[in-house]
């Protein structure tokens, strides 16, 4: 009989076990254990200041955990992204609350969705073209605008841009920081239903 708690970890995109992590004197985390199942969608509830964003970063490799251990499909991963495989950092995005934060505002569309195909998944020019309009397709935005710069998008817009970039990169499991939380209730509502048809139609958690 094999071991029922390395079978769990093999069998979830994302098991963590027992993390903690402080902030000064102030424990953000203490002892969290969780698991994240391969194409569903796993919601974390809690008010300000549970440490909720900061679970997101321990498990993107953006905060190193004081104590406790992150499983990949059964892999521990280092505590930190600089360790971890390209794979795994391929396979594991982030989207942050603020859809500014990971936006170079010098930047065109096309440069910031060009980015992590470049690092991950490697295309010649005219199919690198014809992924950026498939990826602005999946979160519903018209082709056009990958010429545009960030200060030419509405807040909703650049979470769409954000959501299309961790799209890029292929991943198994993308953790959304509070994304809705920036926008208004009916623009947050369509970043809800986009999550929702993204996960149906790629079976990404």
């Amino acid at each position: 009989m094999g071991d029922p708690t390395m079978s769990a970890q093999r069998e979830h995109a994302i098991v963590t076990e027992g993390l903690s992590l402080w902030y000064g004197d102030f424990q953000a985390l203490d002892g969290v254990s969780t698991r994240i199942r391969d194409g569903v969608i796993t919601g974390l509830i809690g008010p300000s200041g549970c440490g909720k964003s900061t679970l997101a970063r321990v498990i993107a490799g953006l905060l190193p955990q004081r104590s406790g251990e992150i499983y990949h499909h059964g892999q521990e991963l280092p505590n930190v992204a600089r360790r971890r495989t390209r794979n795994v950092l391929k396979n594991i995005q982030i989207v942050f609350q603020m859809p500014d934060v990971a936006i170079n505002p010098r930047h065109r569309v096309r440069e910031i969705l060009g980015r992590p195909l470049d690092l991950f998944i490697g295309l010649s020019a005219s199919a690198r073209e014809s992924r950026i309009d498939e990826l602005l397709e999946l979160v519903e935005l018209p082709t056009s605008y990958k010429t545009r710069l960030p200060g030419e998008l509405s807040g909703g817009e650049k979470q769409r841009i954000n959501l299309a970039r961790a799209l890029a990169a292929e991943p198994e499991v993308i953790l959304c920081d509070e994304v809705t939380s920036a926008l208004d209730t009916v623009v947050g509502k369509a970043i809800i239903d986009l999550l929702k048809k993204l996960q149906a139609n790629l079976g990404v958690a």
